[in-house]
């Protein structure tokens, strides 16, 4: 049995040397929040370990940037940014488990604050990287509306590590919210879905709308939360009781008047449902908004988290059930990924190739071409190397 090589640099140079100076199979590695994600890792001569890459490089208040090094845990950004009354608009579950920069792109993870904000790579407006053979690339900068080069940021999200090291990242901050609060109206997904296309179709603007249940099939409850100055959230809690109707209520609401703080747990709950338990199969999946609620209903049973604005959702489930799982994504034209799996279990971590994976081949063949990143990662999908080596 090999015993793999841990690498531990702390700035740009000494990523790109360790690189250099190693050949072989290498798995890149932050704090581990997603290391039973998508395809199991195959061994490898060396283990990357990305935390030694950690700190604020630059913060521009003025500008509403930040550059930070990619092993910095999310988290910890947050509390430095606090003081300017700034901050990252993402809110993954795995945020508070230390997940850094850098892994929260490579995995493509996202929260309820996606509906607004999007995900990371909506967020990232610069970007270094380190290739297989020391290349380091940088595409962006400080500035929002730079245009130079190319994204590689978009490249790299949800590569799971697979075609090259991210080392450093420029993030655009939005101002935290004056004032923020949440609404829950209890409902099935039937109604729930309902309610949001109202919502979303009126002037409301919400920061999330997710749906929670222990089953799609059954009832659940519908958060919505809302942010802005202290008069403009009263006037539209108020309008959105309205249109909820006047059983959904207030369960938190940050206002100093406020005491309610109920919704503060029920987010909580929300991420743990995201995570899932040890003996169910977590398997993410994104469609169409339109198609998710009767995705949903046909999926297994299990726990559910639907951002019913976005198409994405979360869904536990036993392990023997995630291949049929993938195959109803699928043919509703979406995508799926496993990013949990009980010990033990085979259970597949992707569906059907997509048309797209001959893209995902061809990067995999100019950034990566010796397949040294992250084998395994996307099996069984085909992708490879140029030297023919199967790369996936």
């Amino acid at each position: 049995m090999t015993t793999s090589t841990t690498l531990r640099p702390d700035d740009l140079r000494s990523l790109r040397d360790a690189l250099l100076d190693t050949a072989g199979t290498v798995a890149i590695a932050g704090a581990g929040t997603a290391a039973g994600w998508a395809g199991r890792l195959e061994p490898v001569d060396a283990v990357l370990d990305t935390t030694g890459l950690s700190g604020v490089i630059t913060h521009n208040p003025g500008d509403m940037t930040v550059s930070v090094r990619a092993g910095t845990p999310l988290r910890t950004l947050v509390g430095e940014l606090a003081p300017h009354g700034q901050h990252v608009s993402f809110d993954a579950a795995r945020v508070a488990d230390g997940a850094t920069v850098g892994g929260l792109i490579a995995t493509g993870d996202a929260g309820p604050a996606g509906l607004v904000f999007g995900s990371l790579r909506d967020l990232v407006i610069g970007v270094t990287v380190v290739l297989s053979d020391g290349t380091v690339a940088r595409s962006g900068g400080h500035v929002i509306k730079n245009v130079a080069g190319y994204d590689l940021a978009k490249l790299l999200h949800g590569s799971y590590g697979t075609l090259g090291v991210i080392a450093e990242v420029v993030l655009r901050l939005h101002p935290v919210p004056k004032r923020t609060a949440t609404l829950l109206a209890d409902c099935s997904l039937a109604d729930a879905a309902e309610l949001a296309g109202r919502v979303l179709g009126g002037p409301y603007e919400p920061a999330a709308l997710e749906w929670v249940s222990n089953d799609a099939r059954g009832d659940g409850g519908l958060l919505l939360r809302i942010e802005g100055t202290e008069d403009a959230v009263s006037a539209r809690l108020q309008r959105l009781r309205e249109v909820l109707g006047f059983s959904a209520r207030v369960v938190a609401d940050s206002s100093p008047h406020a005491a309610c703080n109920e919704g503060d747990n029920l987010w909580t709950r929300h991420a743990e449902l995201v995570r899932g338990t040890p003996d169910r199969a977590v398997l993410r999946v994104g469609v169409t908004p339109s198609r998710l609620p009767g995705l949903l209903t046909d999926l297994p049973p299990g726990t559910v988290t639907a951002g019913l604005g976005t198409g994405v959702a979360t869904v536990t489930m036993a392990p023997d059930s995630v291949a049929d799982a993938h195959a109803l994504v699928h043919a509703a034209g979406g995508t799926s990924v496993l990013r949990a799996r009980p010990a033990g279990s085979n259970a597949p971590a992707w569906g059907p190739p997509p048309s797209a994976v001959a893209v995902l081949r061809a990067l995999k063949a100019e950034l990566d071409p010796r397949g040294r990143f992250g084998p395994g990662r996307f099996a069984p999908w085909p992708v490879t190397g140029n030297d023919g080596k199967d790369a996936r």
